[in-house]
């Protein structure tokens, strides 16, 4: 069974440390041992997944602080990444590149 990793008890993300096939379990270590969610999508090692719903306008939590806030409904198994939040830590994180995360607003030739 593929794992992720919640790191304080009021996160509501975790992180994946296996890849994981949608449909598949997972299984929560760290804060919030013992729980299983369903992945709704193929998730990579080192993303995060939703371990609660994340409502359009909610922190998104990590390391029991903020790091985003929800740009659109998030349901609990699903990737949370660039598409469905807006980062706290960088201002033009809405213009990176959903997979490689380079910068699409400045045009390096």
């Amino acid at each position: 069974m593929a794992r992720c990793f919640a790191i304080h008890p009021a996160d509501n993300v975790a992180t994946m440390l296996d890849n994981a096939d949608s449909g598949s379990h997972v299984e929560i270590l760290g804060a919030g041992s013992g729980n299983i969610l369903t992945v709704g999508e193929n998730l990579e090692l080192g993303h995060k997944v939703a371990v609660i719903d994340i409502a359009r306008g909610a922190p998104v939590l990590k390391y029991g602080v903020a790091i985003g806030i929800a740009d659109q409904n998030i349901h609990r198994g699903r990737w949370v990444h660039l598409h469905n939040c807006k980062s706290h830590f960088d201002q033009r994180s809405g213009t990176l590149d959903l997979h490689t995360g380079a910068a699409t607003d400045t045009r390096y030739e």
